[in-house]
């Protein structure tokens, strides 16, 4: 049911990280505008559903230290990396150690001054999602995700619901609540587009995103009208567009 990594397409490298508590199957609505012009691997981060184990201990350098190892073994020194949310503040750990050749955040964590009730929210999430199952509708499983959702097919809804269920979300919210967050802005050498929607009910625009506005000057902001927390899912081929 659950796979470690998606890889498809030819061109340039192009790696796509999720955020918490999804799969690499979350990109799936972009994946063919992207594979026509890049070889894309899609991963499922540590500790998700399908992916590699947390280790005992989980510290801010677990999930990248976990993506640059998958990147080697698919022969990736260096690739564009897009990542949302959680793989958004991944994918500019990735920048900073030099292994991104450009980046595309969609709504990043870690941007914020003062931690938002996020965490609290994405516990209560968790919860509901493994008492809902694959039950749950369209509504109600993309409520804090995305504002448009018909075109959403319903095996993937419950996909997402099931991978959702199966994260190791205790431990990893247990450790996010208390992260500092950091990132190396200073060693970003490659180009950044940051793009968030106004709409975004988990990470909401502008105050989540004001400590990056401060660390990343020269990034390209791009704000999207009527659009939730996660792009890929709610106007998935503008996403593509921007990521390309």
């Amino acid at each position: 049911m659950f796979t470690p990594f998606h890889r498809g397409g030819s061109g340039p490298p192009l790696v796509l990280l999720h955020g918490f508590f999804d799969t690499w199957r979350v990109w799936e609505l972009v994946l063919p505008a992207l594979e026509r012009s890049r070889d894309v691997l899609a991963l499922t981060l540590a500790g998700h559903a399908g992916g590699p184990p947390l280790p005992a201990k989980i510290t801010e350098h677990t999930l990248a230290d976990a993506v640059e190892r998958a990147m080697v073994e698919a022969g990736f020194a260096l690739a564009q990396v897009a990542g949302n949310s959680l793989g958004g503040f991944v994918a500019l750990q990735l920048a900073a150690r030099g292994r991104a050749s450009s980046v595309v955040a969609l709504a990043p964590a870690g941007g914020w001054d003062t931690p938002p009730e996020v965490f609290a929210l994405q516990r209560e999430m968790h919860d509901a999602l493994k008492r809902a199952g694959p039950f749950v509708d369209a509504r109600a499983a993309t409520r804090y995700t995305t504002v448009n959702y018909a075109h959403i097919p319903h095996e993937l809804l419950a996909h997402q619901t099931r991978g959702a269920a199966a994260t190791d979300a205790p431990r990893m919210l247990a450790f996010a609540e208390h992260a500092r967050w950091e990132i190396d802005a200073e060693r970003i050498r490659c180009p950044v587009r940051i793009v968030w929607g106004t709409e975004d009910r988990l990470l909401p625009w502008p105050d989540a995103a004001a400590r990056y506005r401060r660390l990343l000057p020269h990034a390209d902001w791009i704000e999207l009208d009527g659009v939730g927390h996660c792009p890929q899912l709610d106007v998935p081929l503008e996403t593509a567009q921007l990521i390309l």
